[in-house]
Formats: C-alpha cells, sequence, structure tokens
C-alpha cells in the first residue's frame, strides 16, 4: 500500500478498519481536556470499559452472597479462573489444559523455575539475553544463588554484536551450542522491551532442546501482541503478565504455559499448595499433595477473584475479535506509523533512529526510537501536548500502536506533533 501523509488518507484507513469500533469499549485519560493519543500499551493497557461491570459483579456477589459466592456466584469464584483456559489457549497457541492463571508474571516464572531449573553435575548454566529486563535479571541471579551456585560462573549472556541494536538469531543458536551439555535452563524473553524485537521462539526452542536442555519465554510483551504457537513449538513453560497488551488493570494476574509433555511427569518437583490440589477432592483436606494433571497444578492459592474479572472481560474481547484479525491492523498500523515518523524526520531533519527491526517477522505492535538529538525534551513534549508515550533510558521513546485502540488519525496527529516538537527546539 502506498501511504500518504494527510489527515484524509489517515480517516481513509480507519473507514475501512473492522476494529474500529473497539476504540469506544476502552476509557482514554485526558490532557488539558483532549482525549490523548495513548502509546503505551506496552507498558499499561488502557481500561476496558466491560471491565467495570465484571468487578462490579463481583462486588455485588460479595455484598450479597459473602462466602457463598463461591458456589452460587454468576460465576462461582471457586472455578472462575477455568473460563480462562480456552480463551487464552488461542492467544498462546496452546492446548487448554496447558494454561492456568496465578500471581503475577515474576512470582510465576520463579514457580516455574523451581520445576524446570534443576542444576545438576555440570548441566547448571542458563542462558538469557544481555539486558534483558531487569526484573528476569534478578529473577535468574536470585535463582542461581537459591541453588548454592555463583551468578557469574551459571548465567551465559547473548549479546548484540558490537554497533548493532538487535540480537541474531545465528548468535543465539551458536551460543547455545556452544554451551552445549552444560546447558540446563534458556529463559528469555520472546519480545525484545527495549527494541521491540521479536525472537526466533521456535528455532531457539528445537536448537536448545537439542542440547537437552528446558527453554521457557518471558511474553510480557509478546501475549495478546504477536502470533504464539507454544505447543507446536515445543516449549517447555511461558509466564506472561495481563496489564500491557491484555488490559488487565495495573500489576494484575499473570498467565502461565506448560507443555502437556510434563502433565503427568512425578518426577518434576513443584512449589504446591492447596489450590493446585485435585479439583474434585480439595475439600476433603487430604494430607498427602495430589496435583491437577495439568498446568492448574502448579496453582498455590485460591484466586483473587477481583484481580481476575478485569482480565476476563478483556480476554473475552480477544475472543470476539481473534488474534488474526489484530495482528493484520497491528501490522498496517504499525507500517503507518514508521512512514510517518520516516516522512516528518525527512522534511524537518529531526535527528532519531527507528532501531525496531524492519523485517514484519521480528516486529510487533512497538517501535523504539533512539533519539540522538532531541532527547528527554522530546518525551517532555509529547506528553505535554497529550502524547503518552514511555522512556527508557538513555535516550530511547518506545510507541505501541496497539491495534484494539488507536486509531490511524492517532498515527497523523501523531505526526504533526512530532513535527512542531522537532521544530520548537531548534
Amino acid at each position: 500500500m502506498k501511504f500518504e501523509n494527510t489527515l484524509a488518507f489517515a480517516q481513509s484507513l480507519d473507514a475501512k478498519d473492522t476494529l474500529s469500533n473497539y476504540r469506544s469499549e476502552f476509557n482514554f485519560p485526558k490532557v488539558k481536556g483532549k482525549q490523548v493519543i495513548y502509546f503505551t500499551g506496552n507498558s499499561l493497557g488502557l481500561q476496558p470499559k466491560r471491565a467495570v461491570e465484571y468487578v462490579n459483579e463481583v462486588m455485588t456477589d460479595w455484598a450479597e452472597l459473602a462466602v457463598e459466592g463461591h458456589f452460587y456466584a454468576n460465576k462461582p469464584w471457586w472455578d472462575y479462573h477455568e473460563r480462562f483456559s480456552e480463551p487464552l489457549s488461542k492467544i498462546v497457541g496452546a492446548k487448554p489444559s496447558e494454561v492456568t492463571v496465578m500471581n503475577t508474571l515474576t512470582v510465576n516464572l520463579h514457580l516455574l523455575m523451581a520445576t524446570f531449573y534443576k542444576p545438576s553435575g555440570k548441566r547448571v548454566k542458563i542462558l538469557c539475553e544481555e539486558k534483558a529486563f531487569p526484573s528476569d535479571q534478578y529473577l535468574i541471579q536470585t535463582q542461581v544463588k537459591w541453588h548454592g551456585l555463583d551468578p557469574k560462573d551459571v548465567i551465559v549472556e547473548v549479546k548484540r554484536r558490537p554497533g548493532e541494536h538487535n540480537f541474531r538469531l545465528e548468535d543465539i543458536l551458536a551460543k547455545i551450542e556452544e554451551v552445549g551439555d552444560e546447558l540446563a535452563l534458556v529463559l528469555m524473553g520472546g519480545l525484545n522491551y527495549y527494541t521491540g524485537q521479536v525472537l526466533d521462539m521456535k528455532n531457539i526452542t528445537a536448537k536448545a532442546h537439542q542440547q537437552g536442555a528446558y527453554v521457557g519465554w518471558d511474553l510480557a510483551h509478546a501475549a495478546g501482541n504477536i502470533n504464539l504457537e507454544l505447543h507446536d513449538w515445543d516449549a517447555d513453560f511461558a509466564a506472561w503478565c495481563s496489564y500491557k497488551y491484555m488490559n488487565s488493570g495495573p500489576g494484575n494476574a499473570s498467565g502461565c504455559f506448560i507443555h502437556e509433555k510434563h502433565h503427568t511427569n512425578k518426577e518434576l518437583v513443584r512449589l504446591g499448595g492447596w489450590w493446585g490440589h485435585n479439583k474434585e477432592r480439595r475439600f476433603l483436606m487430604e494430607p498427602n499433595y495430589d496435583p491437577i494433571e495439568g498446568a492448574h497444578g502448579w496453582q498455590i492459592s485460591n484466586l483473587p477473584i477481583l484481580t481476575l474479572a478485569p482480565y476476563l472481560a478483556s480476554v473475552e474481547l480477544f475472543a470476539e475479535i481473534g488474534m488474526p484479525k489484530l495482528i493484520e491492523k497491528r501490522n498496517l498500523i504499525t507500517a503507518y506509523l514508521e512512514f510517518i515518523i520516516n516522512t516528518i524526520g525527512a522534511e524537518v531533519g529531526g535527528n532519531f533512529e527507528i532501531i525496531t527491526p524492519i523485517e514484519q517477522s521480528e516486529r510487533a505492535s512497538q517501535l523504539s526510537i533512539l533519539l540522538h538529538g532531541e532527547g528527554r525534551a522530546m518525551f517532555t513534549y509529547l506528553m505535554e501536548a497529550g502524547v503518552i508515550v514511555d522512556w527508557r533510558e538513555p535516550n530511547v521513546i518506545r510507541l505501541a500502536p496497539v491495534p484494539l485502540y488507536t486509531s490511524f488519525e492517532d498515527m497523523y496527529q501523531f505526526g504533526q506533533i512530532l513535527k512542531e516538537g522537532i521544530l520548537s527546539q531548534k
């Protein structure tokens, strides 16, 4: 498609957009009385209006039924989490039995590492990416120390080549082969939070399995954003937060994937709890742990229903639309945003660089812009102008045109504000 940097062209794309009606399903903040252009769904998604209804439903059931809400609420609380298995499985490419919701992202990664990181003999090393999200760095470091090992001896980082912003698949595969039979676990972010690069999870998983290692994925920026086929890719486990592209609310519940090949393996140790025990016998208060067969068997505590309610509202939105339609719009609107940025840069000489890969297979709903000249002042200008963007040190602005609620006109209007910001600083 031949793009144009005009309001009329942007509005013509919106007129053809089959998802445009979903924009009205979300509440937008305002700056100076005007609805913002929201580019930070990769950090916190907007609030779905129906989330308020779902939370109010739980509050009403609590008020009217109290403890009996566990069994007699409109959506009984004791099996509330089971409503996620089918729709979430379609979002992450899994079987319903392989998916559950519980806790928060890093807590779940810790729990999953308790199962899948079992250093023994010389097989002790963990492969991750250079400058992973800090939470993952701390997670891996502390897990290694918990096993009485030294992170300097155990953690292997895949590095970017000098002068390059993104990882090369061949370097990741070569590093896996180099570590070889010392490799116990590969744990990486499937989509890099800083640059927006999507990794080739299929081939990385296969390569690590050839070396006898387990493979887990942090999908914080991937779930609800990219096409995932966790079952077919044979990933051992994965976890993701729900408050970014799945719009469940700040710090909300996490989703987990555990491949079905592990469901009946009694040799795999897990940190168990009451809610992961045999559902049919849970209230018999038996002394010996008998985990549910499937991902629900990794749960520990009964679920925080007020946390799950807005997540369920959003998951049902995804079920209505389907990932293929979301990805189709994502590709088009991100390409149009890239066109707008490059056009404005050429017109007024903006000193910036898009560091997200240009290949469609390696990008999703995020463009990261490296500011060589404007720096923090440009971020401040955009925020004050009602464009909500994300700043990452030392000088990167991240833009995420989430297909559920951003419009093509937003992209055009952003370009005009960006242009004014560049000119104002010259």
